[in-house]
């Protein structure tokens, strides 16, 4: 039997739901499955410890905050990971593209996820989704509506706040713009939000809220699921305020939608324990597994007829683009240079 450790690496600690800790584990065990996740241990833990009440496989996860495709490229095929949790289609993509997956024919699985969700090869499937928004102040912007192409409307100078835009977040957004509009028409609009920001480009997307909150600008992009996950802090409160200074606008609502990212997941290319992934990547794809985990995370369920939680329901109703998250992908190389080559995180005026 290989074996592998889960816990040498500096800054990562291995945890399986039986709460073990810096363990080696089996890398091929009956009745086991070893998820290398992006997705931190609490946020799946009700999913995992539901699927291995179901079929009694016991589930090992392996938590990184980040190189999880350079390590299961390091261990090669003696890998014990069998199923990788991420979120961004760019980091699914990617894993792809750096061939530690593989392939996956489940008539089930496609079933449950609708193509635009889902690699065309069945390397990668999308579980929940979240929309790349904006956050409005309640105070200051009387509108309830808005289009992604307005952010670049002079009337917002000097009110838009935005994280990096080289954050994958922001690059799959601006990626979608290119998609749809060709990379010419994306660089004109990316220079007009860029000399509409408050501000150089700072914080993750809870500091965006916060700068609305603060009054240091009247609107910012960022995802919905933050949005819930400040509106319950009991650890922070003062993120509660946050939430309560801003309204959910969902772009383009009128017309293609708004642009979605996802959670998900993929095979590992070397998956010793391949039948038990399999069964657990069944599980993950049906509506009760999704709604257990949407409303976990804050996030929408990808399964047609799931519903989300009532805390996502209260931001209001998501028309999602339906571009392709594969074509999305395939436009992410260019949007990064864009945002390079406009100066997007030196702020306006430069």
């Amino acid at each position: 039997m290989k074996t592998a450790s889960l816990a040498r690496s500096v800054g990562c600690a291995a945890i399986s739901f039986s709460i073990l800790f810096g363990v080696s584990l089996p890398a091929s065990a009956a009745g086991e499955v070893n998820i290398y996740s992006y997705r931190q241990p609490e946020l799946i833990k009700p999913l995992l410890d539901k699927f291995t009440e179901e079929t009694g496989i016991k589930t090992n996860v392996l938590f990184l905050n980040k190189g999880l495709v350079a390590r299961i490229k390091a261990e090669g095929e003696n890998s014990p990971a069998d199923l990788i949790f991420t979120v961004d289609i760019g980091r699914l993509s990617g894993a792809k593209s750096e061939g530690v997956t593989q392939a996956v024919k489940s008539d089930e699985i496609t079933g449950n996820i609708p193509a635009q969700y889902r690699d065309p090869e069945g390397h990668w499937f999308g579980l929940t989704t979240r929309g790349r928004v904006i956050y409005a102040s309640k105070d200051r912007v009387k509108q309830d509506s808005i289009t992604y192409e307005e952010l670049a409307d002079p009337k917002w100078k000097g009110k838009i706040c935005s994280r990096s835009g080289q954050h994958v977040y922001n690059v799959a957004l601006f990626a979608s713009i290119v998609a749809h509009a060709g990379e010419q028409k994306a660089e004109a609009w990316l220079r007009g939000v860029k000399e509409n920001l408050a501000r150089k480009p700072a914080g993750n997307d809870r500091a965006q809220a916060k700068a609305i909150f603060a009054g240091e600008c009247d609107i910012g992009i960022g995802n919905t699921y933050y949005v819930g996950l400040m509106k319950t802090n009991e650890k922070k409160p003062e993120q509660k305020e946050w939430a309560k200074a801003i309204k959910v606008l969902f772009p383009n609502a009128g017309d293609r939608g708004t642009h979605v990212n996802i959670s998900g997941m993929a095979l590992a290319k070397s998956a010793p324990n391949k039948d038990n992934a399999l069964k657990l990547m069944e599980f993950l794809s049906s509506g009760k597994a999704q709604e257990i985990y949407a409303e976990k995370v804050f996030e929408y369920p990808i399964k047609p007829g799931s519903e989300p939680s009532d805390i996502v329901k209260s931001f209001g109703k998501i028309k999602p683009d339906t571009l392709s998250l594969d074509k999305i992908a395939k436009s992410r190389k260019a949007a990064s240079q864009l945002v390079d080559k406009v100066g997007y995180n030196n702020g306006p005026g430069s």
